[in-house]
C-alpha cells in the first residue's frame, strides 16, 4: 500500500481528531499527522468526506464571513446581549481582527482538513477518477487558503511525518495550484446536467480564470499593491471563460431556488437534499430574519444602506416575489426593508384561509411593528434591537423542509465568469467570442429589468457587487480593485494594509516554519 503523505496543517492547543469517513483507518489524526499504524483506506468514502468539506462554505461564519463581512455588503452587529461573541463579528466589518478570532481559526482548520483528506485519497487510491477529483478539491481548498492567508503549509512526499511541514509563499502556492489545475484539466469530465456538485471541466476553467484574473495581486511583492495585471494573464482569463460550456439561467433567482440544481448557470456547487443529507444552508435565511418571520430567524446579520442603495429599485436582483413566495413566507426574498408581513394563515380545524400572505403586518417581540430600517450600527441598543438593518435572503427557503433544505450552495456561477471576462478585456486582454465588455454586460442585464451600465472597470466592479452579492467574492473583488481598505458606511478610516491578509491563527505558529503575516 502507498504510504500516506499528508499536510501537517496546524498544531492545536488541544487535541483535534480530523473526522474522516473511511474504514479501518486505525490511527487517530492529531495536528494533521497519523499517530499510529495505518491500514487500508476506503478512498471512495473519504472522497465523500472531501466533498462534504465544501459544506463549510455554507456556514454563516468562517469563509463566508471572512469573504463578505470584511467588505462593504454584510455586517454582524451586536444586538443588546446577542451576537457579541467576544466581538468576533464586529471585528470583520471594522477590519480589526486578531489571530485569536474563532472564525479565522475555524476557517484555517477546515480548509486544511480538506487538503489533508484529499492528500490521503491521492496517495492511496488506485482509481484515476478519484485521484483527479481529489486533486481538484485540494486545489480549490488551497486556493482559498492562499487567497485569505497569503501562505500555505505543505509536506513533500516521503518526508518524515514527524517533521514540521514547510510553507509556500503566496507566489509559490498559487503557482502550485495553477500547475495542478492545468495538469488535471484534460481529465476533468463534462459537467453533469442537473448536478454541478461533482468536479467538472467547467469548474476547472472557472477556477483558473479566477486565479489568472487575480494573479497581479497574488504575485505582487507586497499585498498592498499597486497591482499590475499582465495582458497575457488577462488573455488566459478570456480563454478559460470561453472554454466553459454554459449559459445564463432565464431568471436570476433560478440559481438560488430549492430546485437550483437544474440551473444551467451553476458551474460548481455543494449539494444538499431536501429532508436529507446536506450542509447548513438554512443559515442564508435564518441569520438575518426576525424570530417572528417565516421561516423564523436569528435576528442577526444585515446589509448597509450604502450597499442597498446601489441597486435600482427595478433591479430584479434586489428583491424577488412570486405568489407562492408571498403565500408561504409573507414577504419577497432578496433584501427586506420596511414592514414585514405574515404568510397565509389557515383555520386549524376547517383549513379555511383566514388571511392571505403579505396582508397581516408582523410585530416584534415588544409588540412594535416589525419594520426593518436602513439605519444600522456595529452595536445596537434600545428599541431598535430587533428592527435595525436591512435583512436579506439570497436563497429561497425550501418550504418542503426549512431545516434541511434542498437548495444546492453555489460556489461558481457563469455570470461571474462572464464578468471576469469583461474585466479581463478592459484590463488589456484581447477581444473575445462572447463579445465586447458592453455586449457581455448587456447579456447579463437582460434578466435584471434595468439597462446595463456603460462598460468600464469601475462599472464592472459595481455590477459585480449587484450580481454576486453575498456569494463569497466581495473581499476578493475589493482587493483587486484596491478598495478594500477604504472608508465606508460603518468604517470611517482607511485600514492598515495588514488587513489585506488574515492573521495566521496563534495555534498554527507552533510550526516554526509558519511566520505570522506582517503587522499582526
Amino acid at each position: 500500500m502507498k504510504r500516506i503523505n499528508i499536510i501537517k496543517s496546524i498544531l492545536f492547543a488541544s487535541t483535534l481528531v480530523l473526522g474522516v469517513s473511511c474504514t479501518n483507518l486505525d490511527e487517530q489524526i492529531s495536528d494533521g499527522v497519523p499517530t499510529g499504524g495505518s491500514s487500508a483506506v476506503n478512498t471512495a468514502a473519504l472522497l465523500t468526506t472531501a466533498y462534504n468539506g465544501l459544506r463549510n462554505f455554507q456556514d454563516q461564519g468562517m469563509m463566508f464571513t471572512m469573504d463578505e463581512m470584511s467588505g462593504d455588503g454584510l455586517v454582524g452587529p451586536t444586538r443588546g446581549g446577542d451576537w457579541d461573541d467576544n466581538a468576533k463579528w464586529r471585528q470583520f466589518q471594522a477590519q480589526s481582527w486578531t489571530s485569536d478570532n474563532a472564525e479565522i481559526l475555524n476557517a484555517w482548520n477546515n480548509l486544511l482538513s480538506g487538503v489533508y483528506n484529499c492528500n490521503v485519497i491521492i496517495e492511496n487510491s488506485t482509481v484515476a477518477s478519484e485521484i483527479t477529483q481529489a486533486r481538484f478539491l485540494r486545489a480549490f481548498y488551497y486556493f482559498n487558503v492562499v487567497d485569505l492567508f497569503g501562505q500555505a503549509p505543505y509536506r513533500e512526499p516521503g518526508t518524515p511525518l514527524t517533521d514540521d511541514p514547510k510553507v509556500w509563499s503566496r507566489p509559490e502556492a498559487i503557482a502550485y495550484v495553477i500547475s495542478e489545475l492545468e495538469a488535471i484539466l484534460p481529465s476533468l469530465p463534462a459537467r453533469i446536467a442537473g448536478d454541478a456538485s461533482i468536479v467538472n471541466a467547467d469548474a476547472g476553467h472557472f477556477l483558473l480564470a479566477k486565479i489568472y484574473l487575480n494573479l497581479g495581486v497574488y504575485m505582487n511583492a507586497t499585498p498592498a499593491g499597486p497591482y499590475v495585471f499582465q495582458a497575457a494573464d488577462m488573455n488566459k482569463v478570456i480563454a478559460h471563460v470561453e472554454a466553459i460550456n454554459s449559459s445564463l439561467a432565464v431568471s436570476y433567482w433560478e440559481n438560488f431556488a430549492p430546485t437550483n440544481n437544474v440551473s444551467p448557470e451553476i458551474l460548481f456547487s455543494s449539494k444538499n437534499s431536501t429532508g436529507g443529507d446536506g450542509g447548513p444552508i438554512q443559515s442564508r435565511w435564518r441569520m438575518g430574519m426576525h424570530y417572528n418571520q417565516t421561516p423564523d430567524g436569528w435576528n442577526g446579520f444585515t446589509t448597509m444602506a450604502e450597499y442597498y442603495d446601489r441597486f435600482n429599485a427595478a433591479d430584479e436582483r434586489r428583491q424577488h416575489s412570486t405568489p407562492s413566495i408571498i403565500s408561504n413566507f409573507g414577504n419577497p426574498i432578496g433584501f427586506q426593508y420596511g414592514q414585514m408581513y405574515a404568510p397565509d394563515k389557515y383555520d386549524k380545524d376547517t383549513g379555511a384561509l383566514i388571511s392571505a400572505g403579505g396582508t397581516v403586518p408582523l410585530k416584534d417581540r415588544t409588540g412594535a411593528p416589525l419594520f426593518f430600517t436602513k439605519k444600522i450600527s456595529l452595536i445596537v441598543t434600545g428599541p431598535t434591537i430587533e428592527t435595525a438593518g436591512i435583512r436579506a435572503q439570497k436563497y429561497e427557503p425550501d418550504i418542503a423542509d426549512l431545516g434541511k433544505p434542498g437548495n444546492d450552495y453555489v460556489l461558481m456561477r457563469y455570470s461571474d465568469a462572464l464578468l471576469m471576462e469583461a474585466e479581463a478585456i478592459l484590463r488589456g486582454g484581447a477581444a473575445s467570442t462572447n463579445g465586447s465588455p458592453q455586449a457581455i454586460m448587456d447579456k447579463i442585464a437582460l434578466r435584471t429589468g434595468v439597462p446595463a451600465p456603460t462598460a468600464s472597470l469601475e462599472n464592472v466592479y459595481a455590477e459585480r457587487g449587484r450580481e454576486l452579492w453575498w456569494e463569497g467574492w466581495r473581499r476578493n473583488d475589493m482587493i483587486r480593485f484596491e478598495k478594500f481598505l477604504l472608508p465606508r458606511e460603518l468604517k470611517t478610516k482607511v485600514s492598515d494594509p495588514k488587513y489585506l491578509l488574515y492573521s495566521i491563527p496563534s495555534d498554527a505558529l507552533f510550526n516554526p516554519n509558519i511566520k505570522q503575516n506582517p503587522g499582526y
